[in-house]
């Protein structure tokens, strides 16, 4: 495993979870343009004051290690980000109190600065924005920072919706950044909140969690080959988006003890709009550590394997070896996967019995058990 830390004037940094892709770094060109125009901005205006820095979408924690002694508001929606974000700060000597925030958290007024690098979501974005737009000094900026090659006009649209005045640097090392003055105050709060019918029912999720106009296609074609636990068992939604599989399973066994986990803190948060609360768990980590061994009869699973713009299998493969152990004796293992990118090999290092239980020409349905 790939665990060598790169440096960037004179701070380490690693990835969580660490990757053995060796071409990912803790960062990128939009994160060191980000800190390039703060600098801009400081040479302008003088230091800002402790705590008046909010700093959004940090992905490793490069920008919030760079610039820990500001004391940032740090907000994020992963809790591996979080855990990464914590790493670095240590690996670097930053012992401090660090000021975690949700999405969905109202900030400290009067903040200065609002730092983001902008998420592959533009819901997300928008739900940032907005987050930003309603702390902010009315004399403050936000600076959002993107690769070049993720450019889409509906930025400027949605910064535009937010902010007054809005404008872009040149290009520096194939990134640009949004340059966002003048926060439009409202008296209207949105509702960041996608209603999704399948079926008879339907189902709500915040801005920013995985599908957001339908239940993808993966989830859909598992749903229609979805096994049924029996009353008592307890089942893992792992990856559980905005829960549902859980739902499916509790509407026709209402009787087992459904877990849902997420590494997301808003697709826990929408799934525990889903779900009853009747013998059901909720738990925002990105790991099953939490979790006692042998404790599940049934995991179910449409695992992630894109990160952001990122593709790195290296997350799925850990989950299914911690999987194996928290499987009970007799314990089953469903999930649903894109063909090309052939789990069945290394699920096979893990669980002694393997079965398909349905494919098409875009996924495979895996039974596993130990």
């Amino acid at each position: 495993m790939h665990s060598k830390a790169h440096t960037f004037d004179n701070l380490q940094f690693l990835r969580h979870p660490i990757s053995d892709n060796k071409t990912l770094r803790a960062w990128n060109a939009a994160d060191e343009h980000l800190l390039k125009v703060l600098h801009s901005w400081q040479d302008t205006n003088g230091r800002f004051q402790a705590g008046k820095l909010t700093i959004v979408n940090d992905r490793f924690g490069f920008l919030s290690t760079n610039l820990a002694s500001s004391q940032p508001n740090i907000v994020r929606n992963l809790q591996s980000q979080q855990q990464a974000i914590t790493n670095n700060l240590y690996l670097n000597g930053f012992s401090g109190e660090i000021n975690f925030k949700s999405p969905l958290d109202v900030l400290l007024p009067q903040q200065q600065i609002g730092l983001i690098n902008i998420p592959k979501s533009l819901d997300l974005f928008q739900l940032y924005l907005y987050q930003l737009s309603v702390c902010l000094d009315s004399e403050g900026t936000v600076y959002a920072g993107f690769m070049t090659r993720n450019f889409s006009p509906q930025l400027l649209k949605i910064a535009a919706k937010y902010f007054r005045e809005v404008h872009q640097t040149k290009a520096w090392k194939k990134s640009r950044v949004l340059v966002l003055k003048k926060p439009i105050q409202s008296t209207l709060i949105p509702d960041f909140i996608h209603k999704i019918n399948f079926g008879k029912e339907q189902y709500q999720q915040y801005y920013g969690v995985f599908s957001a106009k339908h239940i993808d296609y993966a989830t859909q074609f598992l749903i229609q080959h979805l096994a049924t636990p029996a009353a008592g068992d307890c089942v893992l939604d792992l990856a559980s988006g905005n829960g549902i599989l859980a739902a499916c399973i509790q509407n026709i066994q209402e009787n087992c003890q459904i877990h849902l986990i997420d590494d997301s803190y808003l697709a826990v948060a929408s799934s525990q709009k889903n779900i009853l609360t009747h013998n059901s768990y909720f738990h925002h980590h990105s790991n099953l550590s939490i979790f006692e061994d042998a404790m599940f009869d049934w995991i179910i699973s449409n695992p992630p394997f894109h990160f952001e713009y990122d593709i790195d299998i290296n997350i799925p493969l850990k989950l299914f070896r911690e999987v194996h152990r928290c499987l009970s004796a007799n314990g089953q293992f469903m999930l649903v996967y894109n063909r090309h990118l052939n789990y069945q090999k290394h699920l096979k290092e893990y669980f002694s019995k393997l079965s398909i239980v349905a494919q098409n020409d875009k996924f495979i349905i895996l039974l596993c058990g130990r």
